[in-house]
């Protein structure tokens, strides 16, 4: 059995006191212990951001990479390496803006992989820019008469895209929190897991009470997370009103299915077959 003190890093942690990614940090402990997963059968795949130091502070294999390019990175070991539990993580900038392109193709491919997306609606790391989630009107540094455009519904984008498991957490909702990682890592398939994380230095707007008046739990009414339409609504609501739980779920064939790779050995176990390669490189001599 594992337990919380397998997953401790001594790398010391550089957010802000009181910044939301500590309790996600917390959540993802307690997720991984409860699914008994061992730290080295973990792949965390990061970015750029505040969100995507945390496999830093987190004890398992890591690879931390460029802006907005998690998905391809933690897409290529998946498929290297089926036997690894990959998460990707990363921020609403990191995810939504620089990585969108990504973020799209790996619903759309449904990759057997879990994304953690932190969203506190601006750049954290970068001095709080607005980002795509980041409300209209929102003033920031680089938005000082208001941020003039709406903003991005990423989960309404999953649910068009069929993403295979979308959901939502709120941070100090903890043990729900853990709840929803652990279905999210436990789906076969892409799973989309956004975090309202927020930002106590940068954002003074959509802060923890402003949240705490918002979220819901879906889990608390008569909701259908299969009824794609009904998804769709829930996705699209924001503002009064926050739904957090499992928005929407849909059984698809994986792409390791598609791509006839399921029960595969890692690519480092199959047999190397230098000779075809040697003369490969031969006809170019």
């Amino acid at each position: 059995m594992t337990n919380l003190s397998d997953y401790k890093s001594d790398d010391p942690i550089a957010w802000c006191p009181g910044c939301g990614n500590f309790g996600i940090l917390n959540a993802l402990k307690q997720a991984l212990a409860e699914l008994n997963l061992k730290p080295e059968d973990i792949l965390m795949v990061s970015g750029i951001g505040q969100a995507a130091k945390l496999p830093h502070y987190l004890k398992c294999n890591t690879f931390n990479g460029l802006h907005g390019r998690t998905l391809p990175v933690a897409t290529g070991a998946k498929v290297a390496n089926q036997r690894l539990v990959v998460i990707a993580d990363g921020g609403d900038g990191d995810g939504y803006a620089e990585g969108g392109n990504h973020f799209l193709h790996a619903m759309r491919r449904n990759i057997n992989i879990t994304y953690l997306v932190h969203n506190n609606q601006v750049y954290g790391l970068t001095k709080g820019q607005a980002s795509p989630t980041s409300d209209k009107g929102m003033v920031t540094g680089t938005t000082p008469e208001g941020y003039s455009i709406c903003p991005e519904r990423p989960l309404a984008l999953a649910v068009a895209s069929s993403c295979s498991f979308v959901a939502r957490g709120f941070v100090t909702e903890k043990e729900h929190l853990v709840q929803l990682m652990k279905e999210a890592i436990k789906n076969e398939g892409f799973s989309l897991l956004e975090i309202l994380q927020p930002c106590v230095t940068f954002n003074k707007v959509n802060t923890y009470d402003w949240y705490r008046k918002r979220a819901y739990k879906l889990e608390e009414e008569n909701y259908d997370s299969t009824n794609r339409a009904e998804a769709f609504n829930k996705a699209m609501e924001w503002g009064d009103k926050i739904p957090i739980g499992i928005i929407y779920r849909c059984a698809r064939e994986t792409y390791e299915q598609k791509a006839g790779l399921t029960g595969l050995p890692p690519l480092a176990e199959l047999e190397r077959k230098t000779d075809a390669v040697e003369e490969l490189f031969q006809e170019f001599y």
